[in-house]
C-alpha cells in the first residue's frame, strides 16, 4: 500500500502529499484546471473535488492549493486516501514520454566533508573540467542542475567540479532529513539526460577575452609558482573534501597571498586552520620565505 505523508507549507492554502519515492523524472508540473492536466490522470481526478484550485507535481510530492470554501483540516485525510487508492489501483500519476532518451545508469553517493553544512555528492562519471560555484539561483545560467537544486528551500550554495557536486545547506534541515532526497534527485536528473553544466557558458562567463594561459603568463614569477603549488599539492586534497581553493592575488610588498574558498571550504570552521597550518606553511617551505601569509578573501 502506498504511504502518503501530509505536510504543511508556508502557504496555508497549499498542502503537500509526499510519497516515499520520487514520482517524477526531474520535471515540475503545475496544473490550473482539468484541461491543463492532460499529462496527469491523477491531477485530472483531483480537479473533480470542488475545492481544488491548483495541483503541483514535483520530486516526491503532490501539492494542492485549495479554494477558501473549505479548511484543510476538514478534507486533507480524505484527499490523502483518494490519492492512495488511485495509485494502489495502478492509476497513472504522470504520463511518461516514450520518445525520451533511455536512461544512462549512474551511481551517486554522499560523502561528509569537514564543513558540517556541506555534503559532497560523488557521481560515477566525469561532470566537468571547470570548477564552478553558485551562490544563488541567479548565477545558474550555465547549470540547469544547479538551478533545479536551488529550488529546494534548504540549498544555500552549489559547487560543481570534476565528478562531484558539493551542496551547502541552510540550518533549517539536518542532513539525515534531506540527503536521500538530494542524492535521488541528482541521480535521476543526470540519468534522464539533464544538463549538469554548459561548458560554453562557463567559458563565456569567466573568460572576459583573456584565456587562463594568457592571464597566467602576465603574472609575476612568485604568483606563478604559488598557482603551480596550489594546483599540484593543495587542490587534490581539498577536492577530496568537496571544495576548492583558487588563487586570487599575491602582494609582493607585504608577501600576502589571497585565495578564494569554494564549495565545502567556504564557511568551513576548519578552513582557517587549513589556510594557516597547511597552505601557509607549505608555501613558506616551498618558496623558502617565512614572511608569506595566506588569507581568504571570502573567509
Amino acid at each position: 500500500m502506498t504511504k502518503i505523508t501530509i505536510k504543511e507549507t508556508q502557504n496555508p492554502t497549499i498542502l503537500k502529499f509526499e510519497f516515499e519515492d520520487f514520482i517524477t523524472q526531474n520535471q515540475n508540473f503545475e496544473f490550473k484546471n482539468i484541461d491543463e492536466a492532460q499529462a496527469s490522470p491523477l491531477a485530472q481526478q483531483l480537479f473533480y473535488l470542488p475545492f481544488v484550485k491548483t495541483v503541483y507535481i514535483s520530486g516526491n510530492f503532490i501539492a494542492i492549493e485549495r479554494y477558501s470554501i473549505v479548511e484543510w483540516d476538514d478534507v486533507k485525510d480524505a484527499v490523502a486516501e483518494q490519492i492512495t487508492a488511485f495509485v494502489d489501483k495502478g492509476g497513472v500519476i504522470i504520463k511518461v514520454d516514450e520518445n525520451k532518451a533511455k536512461k544512462q545508469p549512474i551511481t551517486v553517493y554522499g560523502e561528509t566533508t569537514p564543513n558540517p553544512s556541506a555534503l559532497k555528492f560523488v557521481v560515477s562519471r566525469m561532470l566537468t573540467r571547470n570548477a564552478v560555484e553558485y551562490k544563488n539561483i541567479d548565477q545558474t545560467a550555465s547549470s540547469p542542475l544547479a538551478q533545479e537544486l536551488f529550488k529546494f528551500p534548504y540549498v544555500k550554495e552549489v559547487f560543481i567540479d570534476e565528478n562531484y557536486i558539493s551542496v551547502t545547506k541552510y540550518e533549517i534541515n539536518d542532513w539525515q532529513e534531506i540527503t536521500l532526497e538530494l542524492r535521488t534527485f541528482i541521480k535521476q536528473f543526470i540519468e534522464n539526460g539533464g544538463t549538469v553544466l554548459d561548458e560554453s557558458l562557463i567559458q563565456t562567463a569567466t573568460k572576459n577575452d583573456v584565456t587562463k594561459d594568457e592571464a597566467f603568463d602576465k603574472l609575476d614569477v612568485t604568483s606563478q609558482q604559488i598557482i603551480n603549488i596550489l594546483e599540484e599539492y593543495v587542490k587534490p586534497a581539498v577536492a577530496a573534501d568537496g571544495g576548492n581553493i583558487a588563487f586570487d592575488s599575491y602582494n609582493e610588498d607585504d608577501k600576502t597571498v589571497k585565495v578564494i574558498l569554494q564549495g565545502a571550504c567556504s564557511g568551513c570552521p576548519s578552513s582557517t586552520f587549513t589556510l594557516k597550518s597547511g597552505i601557509e606553511n607549505m608555501l613558506k617551505s616551498m618558496l623558502n620565505d617565512e614572511a608569506i601569509k595566506v588569507e581568504a578573501v571570502n573567509a
